[in-house]
């Protein structure tokens, strides 16, 4: 049985000890003891695009965004669509339907897809091409017919969103608000709803296209900061959140902030242009823009997100938390984020610095 030894990292403590490992972890032992750091495995609820290829290219572009990010410790993930036609956008659910019909063992594991659009206010796209839609009960029929959907981006004041977040709640897809001109009572009105029909909500990166807090307008940044237990997924990248902003929403929601990456097609591939949903994007100093300067996803991987965080004062146990156990808790997905016996031995393991030297799934060494 596999033994790994150093640094365990959980959301209260880091201690030294042993893991025996098969698929899941078998045994956990506390020894004095060396080595590296040793973490649930990152899980990315909100990603686009990676390694040059795109959740909206098909089961051949899933496969190339989900080997990208196994490099940098992701060994779960939601592949996420844009805004497009919408047969574009069924088409793209299909190629990720196949992919997970063919699970690959040497890839993260894909529970779903984040369906981020059409179901937006067109005028909150950020950098999400112009094809808003409504999102009526022929469209979510066909969606939850694909079995596919996990997590659904859905701006409240839209025509029949109500009616929409009841029935996705109950047919067990996350909403996530966002890419909304919503009013702090708009979304409160979603959130008690979804709340109603059993369900949980999140806020799409918070902060972003949405509207932002004030003393007499606390719009949906007000909303996502007081609603205790609704979740929210930040962007730290150092471009879209000011490390003072993400401080404060995880004063606000300790146990419900957790970190993405928003990663587009262009991640890994260096500065210069790239395509974002048809869209020309630049990508310069680690920042990717439309052509008017609008940000446009992000080139971020989640081993970044966790160091940058640490880097302002997140203890570690925190910071790794918000990459494991928080989204697996918001997902339902109750078989991992935690170094415990019983659950999935997906792990990263971690030198001094915080860079990835390996990445086991279920058990299996597939990095490093």
């Amino acid at each position: 049985m596999p033994l790994l030894a150093g640094r365990l990292v959980t959301p209260s403590d880091i201690f030294t000890g042993e893991l025996q490992i098969g698929a899941t972890v078998r045994r956990v032992i506390p020894r004095r003891l060396e080595g590296p750091y040793i973490l649930p495995g990152f899980i990315d609820t909100h990603v686009h695009g990676g390694g040059g290829g795109d959740t909206m290219d098909g089961a051949l572009g899933v496969r190339t965004v989900a080997a990208f990010h196994l490099r940098h410790g992701t060994t779960t993930l939601l592949p996420t669509t844009l805004t497009n036609p919408w047969e574009r956008v069924l088409e793209a659910l299909q190629g990720v339907k196949a992919v997970m019909r063919e699970a690959d063992p040497e890839l993260p594991s894909i529970p779903g897809v984040h369906l981020e659009g059409p179901f937006i206010n067109p005028e909150r796209l950020g950098a999400q091409p112009s094809f808003a839609l409504n999102p009526t009960p022929e469209r979510l029929s066909a969606l939850l017919a694909l079995e596919v959907v996990r997590i659904v981006t859905l701006a409240p004041e839209l025509p029949g969103a109500l009616a929409a977040a009841r029935l996705l709640a109950g047919s067990g897809v996350r909403v996530s608000v966002g890419h909304t001109r919503a009013s702090y009572e708009q979304v409160m009105e979603l959130l008690t709803a979804v709340r109603a029909a059993g369900g949980l909500t999140s806020f799409t990166h918070l902060y972003n296209a949405m509207g932002q807090l004030s003393s007499r307008t606390p719009a949906a940044v007000g909303a996502a900061l007081s609603a205790t237990d609704a979740y929210a997924e930040l962007i730290f990248d150092l471009h879209h959140v000011h490390p003072g902003a993400m401080l404060a929403a995880l004063a606000a929601k300790p146990r419900h902030l957790f970190l993405i990456s928003d990663a587009i097609r262009a991640t890994g591939c260096g500065d210069g242009e790239s395509e974002l949903g048809g869209q020309r994007v630049r990508v310069s100093g680690g920042a990717v823009r439309l052509h008017d300067g609008t940000l446009a996803g992000s080139v971020l991987t989640l081993d970044q997100a966790l160091r940058n965080t640490v880097a302002m004062g997140v203890p570690l146990t925190q910071a790794s938390a918000m990459l494991s156990s928080i989204p697996a808790r918001y997902l339902g997905l109750t078989d991992r984020g935690a170094i415990e016996p019983g659950l999935r031995a997906d792990l990263v393991v971690l030198d001094d610095d915080l860079q990835v030297r390996e990445v086991y799934l279920a058990g299996r060494k597939v990095i490093g």
